[in-house]
């Protein structure tokens, strides 16, 4: 191994990067290699044979010749524990003063049973339509977009006559077809062009839209268009902007009580450090697309993949240059969103729309796998800086932190997802001084944008990096640290002034210490790890807070439109968008129950539609559910107070009833509405105690996670998991648990192993500012492979919650971050083989995503030192 050095030299700009990463695993692979011969050996050759004994192998090494690949996999299994309560009924303001006013009902049928998805079976089999599967009418037109090639160039020429050229080109649009004004998009702050005109800030940004007669002849002419640049300096990292001072315009600040008066407290015992996080990859199954239609008087209809119709709606007819009411986007499903969808959808859109719009054709586009991985932007990956301080008895007593994050070319989203983090930068725990600061990094890559979680996830693991160094610093396990600082069930306050209420997380937190037998399995772990050198165990119970609202006030409304038929069905519409999350099951479901107990196959929800329900929210924020469903109460209650007299003389008889109503002429439809009271926090406003509520109620959860971890190839293997959820009364526990396991999963991801890997100073080998990782080739989601062994699934009972529908709570962001408990095991497992290589206390930061690299040269051994030391990426963290 010693010569491995000189005989395997690997330049750190060699392609594919991970230089010492491989150099480590070539010399890791020979010592696999000699152990197990050895150990073959030794049971083959026989005393006395006069052949040489084999070499003598410790029994604590010897865990060195196992590998994962060649061990049989146990089978997948699990549970799923929950009970279907009763009561929690809640009344609209339609029928009773306010809305959440309690019902006196105790039969929630048939909300809250455990139903299946709406739509599972068409999904499985391939019925569901998606965008892309819609037959095109005859003389639809194709586009595709021409992309930028360079992060940060001046546009010198755009020569598109080779292109038009072209047989069964139709146009080729760029910004010289739309005025300054109709260029100008964004979400919240107009900084972003449908088209870039004079200068491209990102590799992959729209410079123009080929339209033709088929696909082909689009992609064909698309290469053909020649843009000439004259490159400017990019600024590619979260490192690069801090350099150079590379900011948004606003700094988002907060703080609670004295962080210096605590810090100066003689007992205090303060630590300092850094935790980097990197981007994550939607990875929908459908990719972005759009079909637009157009119609006479300048009608479009707008067929699209997205969660925010009505942005969909504005958009287009901005770039168009008509009014939002001659613009109609329906969307019937999605395959996937994750938050990717919320706004990024919108610029595709309303380039297609364009396009429909001035030649009068349907035009579509579907973007193939490595132009939406390029183009539409990820998690943001965020660096966190802190100094905490704790008394000694382990009680929380400040924290100093300040955030960064890597915007990419434009804001979007960006605002929102800072302040996100910065209210959950201290997850579940009490911290009763606080500052933080958080500075919006504009870069020359992706415009990173909404993901599952929106900000929270990274604030919270930058919270628990702390957690973890500073149980260290006070020689006590980090479960103990976790647990003396967990919020009280009433009364305590967050550093954003917001009263706790009804927190059960110290219930939870000592039921699933139980349940998951988490001391006698603790014991165990320590007693493999002393028995095995090269193989290692780590174990954590990790808590999560999530709030829920919009943090922009005015986006927690919507509406809701129901129709009563005369055969007794009803049609139910409303703003949220299905993107397989089941929030159509779970309306179905309310509307039913608040119809009287109608058949569920008597209701249909058809599509979203911005002709029927307008002014639409994004569907996000895991809010849509509580907006919706109060809703959708509301004009179903007042549905019933109209037919309450026909029901009456039919007996109960519904249909009768309806058809009593009918030929009376009663109105037999109805428009419900919801604002969620009594929230809104305003950033803007300078003295902190007069900046309002942040969210309506809280989220709560917690992890129990087991992982092995190979040390010599930092390969690792999840063995169980107990995760307790609270979702109050849920709506559906069935469609409550997929959205546990399913968030779980990708806060694995998140957290071990998706790295998007783009050309900076950490990434030599690669153009600066492209994107290596465009495809599952390159890109590592998460497999069969990597979920968990034995994944128990438990929702917690007697956790009524007053402030969303029917008592139950939102559920589709706040189980990720308890993905992240797998990183924190394995970072258990990596310090007791750094224990094991001389490391001692010796404190460390691994950062995520924790990919087998990070593993495996985090361990500490001689030979990751050997070839880590040489080189100026020893901590390796990707984090543009």
């Amino acid at each position: 191994q010693a010569n491995f050095g000189k005989d395997l030299p690997l330049p750190e700009g060699v392609p594919g990067g991970m230089a010492a990463y491989r150099q480590t695993l070539a010399a890791s692979f020979l010592f696999k290699f000699y152990v197990g011969v050895s150990l073959e050996l030794a049971e083959s050759v026989a005393v006395g044979s006069g052949l040489p004994a084999a070499p003598s192998i410790d029994a604590a090494e010897a865990s060195a010749a196992r590998s994962f690949l060649s061990e049989d996999r146990p089978l997948t299994h699990g549970s799923q524990s929950y009970e279907v309560p009763s009561g929690g009924l809640q009344h609209s303001r339609a029928a009773a003063e306010k809305d959440h006013a309690p019902a006196d009902e105790s039969n929630r049928s048939p909300v809250g049973q455990p139903l299946k998805h709406r739509a599972a079976l068409p999904q499985c089999t391939g019925e569901a339509e998606y965008v892309d599967d819609m037959a095109s009418t005859r003389g639809t037109l194709h586009s595709v977009f021409v992309l930028s090639e360079k992060p940060h160039a001046k546009i010198v020429s755009i020569d598109s006559a080779a292109a038009q050229a072209e047989p069964g080109v139709v146009k080729f649009f760029s910004a010289a077809d739309l005025s300054e004004e109709q260029n100008a998009i964004g979400p919240v702050f107009k900084d972003e062009q449908l088209f870039r005109k004079e200068k491209v800030t990102s590799v992959g940004q729209p410079i123009g839209l080929v339209v033709a007669e088929t696909l082909e002849a689009a992609e064909r002419a698309a290469r053909l268009v020649k843009v000439v640049y004259s490159d400017l300096e990019p600024v590619l990292t979260i490192e690069d902007a801090i350099r150079t001072k590379s900011f948004s315009d606003t700094t988002f600040k907060i703080e609670a009580g004295d962080v210096d008066a605590a810090f100066a407290l003689p007992d205090t015992v303060i630590i300092e450090g850094e935790m980097r996080m990197g981007a994550q990859e939607h990875f929908y199954l459908e990719t972005m697309n759009a079909l637009v239609v157009p119609g006479e008087s300048d009608e479009l209809t707008v067929y699209t993949s997205t969660q925010t119709a009505m942005k969909t709606q504005k958009f287009a007819a901005h770039v168009c240059g008509i009014p939002s009411s001659k613009v109609v986007c329906r969307m019937k499903r999605m395959g996937g969103g994750f938050g990717g969808k919320e706004t990024r959808t919108v610029p595709i859109s309303s380039a297609v729309a364009l396009a429909a719009h001035r030649l009068g054709k349907p035009v579509r586009t579907n973007l193939d796998r490595q132009d939406d991985m390029l183009l539409t932007g990820g998690r943001h990956p965020f660096l966190g800086k802190y100094r905490v301080g704790a008394g000694p008895d382990g009680k929380l007593r400040a924290l100093d932190l300040t955030m960064y994050t890597n915007a990419g070319y434009s804001r979007d989203l960006t605002d929102a997802i800072m302040g996100r983090a910065l209210f959950h930068c201290d997850n579940a725990y009490r911290i009763p001084n606080v500052r933080g600061v958080g500075y919006m990094c504009i870069t020359n890559t992706v415009s990173n944008t909404a993901f599952r979680g929106f900000g929270a996830p990274q604030g919270m693991l930058v919270c628990e990096s702390f957690m973890e160094q500073l149980a260290g610093k006070l020689k006590m396990r980090p479960e103990e640290l976790r647990g003396k600082n967990l919020y009280a069930e009433e009364g305590d306050i967050t550093h954003f002034l917001q009263v706790m209420h009804r927190c059960p997380l110290r219930r939870m937190w000592s039921g699933l210490a139980k349940s998951s037998d988490f001391d006698r399995r603790r014991e165990e772990v320590d007693k493999f790890n002393a028995a095995n050198r090269w193989r290692k165990r780590g174990i954590t119970l990790l808590p999560t807070k999530f709030g829920i609202s919009f943090t922009v006030k005015f986006l927690n409304q919507g509406g809701a439109l129901v129709h009563i038929y005369t055969d007794g069905t009803v049609l139910v519409t409303h703003g949220g968008t299905e993107m397989g999350q089941g929030l159509h099951t779970k309306m179905i479901q309310v509307a039913a129950r608040a119809l009287g107990g109608v058949p569920l196959e008597d209701v249909y929800i058809k599509e979203t539609s911005t002709d029927t329900v307008p002014n639409t929210s994004p569907t996000a924020g895991s809010a849509s559910s509580d907006i919706y469903g109060m809703a959708i109460l509301d004009a179903c209650e007042q549905l019933m107070g109209r037919l309450r007299p026909y029901l009456d003389s039919a007996g109960g008889d519904f249909k009768k009833a309806v058809m009593k109503a009918y030929l009376d002429r009663c109105d037999l439809s109805a428009h419900g509405f919801y604002k969620t009271p009594d929230i809104g926090y305003d950033w803007s406003v300078e003295k902190y105690t007069e900046r309002g509520q942040a969210f309506n109620y809280f989220t709560f959860g917690t992890a129990c996670t087991e992982v092995e971890v190979d040390v010599l190839t930092g390969d690792m293997r999840i063995l169980r998991v107990d995760l307790l959820f609270d979702v109050g009364n849920s709506l559906n526990p069935t469609i409550d648990i997929g959205q546990i396991e399913g968030a779980f999963t990708q806060g694995v991801g998140w957290s071990m192993l998706e790295e998007c890997v783009w050309g900076s100073s950490e990434h030599p080998w690669l153009k600066p500012g492209t994107c290596f990782t465009r495809g599952p080739g390159n890109y590592k989601l998460p497999s069969f492979n990597d979920v968990p062994i034995d994944l128990r699934v438990t929702l917690l009972e007697d956790s009524a919650n007053p402030r969303a529908i029917h008592s139950s709570r939102a559920v589709g962001e706040p189980p990720l971050f308890l993905g992240a408990s797998a990183f924190l095991a394995t970072r258990a497992a990596i310090a007791a083989a750094r224990a094991d290589a001389g490391c001692g206390d010796e404190q460390f930061c691994v950062d995520s995503p924790l990919t087998p690299e990070r593993i495996r040269m985090a361990c500490g051994d001689k030979v990751a030192a050997r070839f880590s030391s040489g080189l100026s990426r020893p901590r390796p963290s990707l984090f543009c």
